[in-house]
């Protein structure tokens, strides 16, 4: 069907190159190869969701077989593992305790007094009433010091009522109460340490 030009004398149909009908034919090519794979995947799917079988590989029977297992070995090796497990636990738990003990600079024995969310103020507390009756001990105490150490007894004991009434307050307010109760702790041991003649 080719019709000339009368112009030219040419043939006017649209003739295409050489590469570009490889081209076509290889994308056609492409096309067929991807249909196939889709149409292979769909049918893998459908035969996977036909056995039950899941992404995991874990299909009903294998559930079961694995419950049948675990009834016959647990009961076998559970005896000789539960003194491990336990072992395990309390070694876990002593490391805990001496970490919170060293936390807030205190003996380990002494933890269980200093627990709850103030317990490192509470053990603070502790450390500068100690520091008082080394004041008072001094061998060149003065009367100053004396009625400083009267003083510091009293604000010491109640920081720590603040600090026990702090624990039954909300998060926001336990914090800013405990913030407030460790600048005033702050201020009174830096009085202290100066006394003493540590700082």
């Amino acid at each position: 069907m080719a019709s000339t030009s009368r112009n030219t004398g040419h043939d006017d149909t649209l003739s295409e190159s050489p590469e570009s009908s490889a081209l076509s034919e290889g994308s056609e090519a492409s096309s067929t190869k991807s249909k196939k794979a889709a149409k292979k995947e769909r049918k893998a799917a459908k035969k996977a969701a036909k056995s039950g079988e899941h992404e995991s590989g874990l299909t009903p029977q294998r559930a079961k077989n694995a419950v049948k297992v675990a009834k016959i070995v647990i009961p076998a090796v559970g005896p000789a593992l539960v003194p491990l497990a336990v072992r395990a636990a309390g070694t876990v738990r002593e490391a805990y305790d001496r970490y919170q003990a060293r936390r807030i600079g205190v003996p380990v024995e002494q933890l269980s007094e200093y627990s709850g969310h103030g317990g490192g103020l509470l053990a603070r507390i502790a450390g500068a009433a100690d520091g008082l009756t080394e004041l008072r001990r001094s061998p060149q105490v003065t009367d100053d010091d004396v009625s400083f150490a009267q003083h510091a007894q009293g604000t010491l004991e109640q920081l720590t009522a603040s600090v026990r009434a702090a624990e039954h307050m909300p998060s926001s307010r336990r914090k800013a109460a405990h913030k407030a109760i460790a600048s005033e702790l702050d201020n009174l041991e830096a009085e202290l340490l100066r006394r003493l003649g540590v700082a």
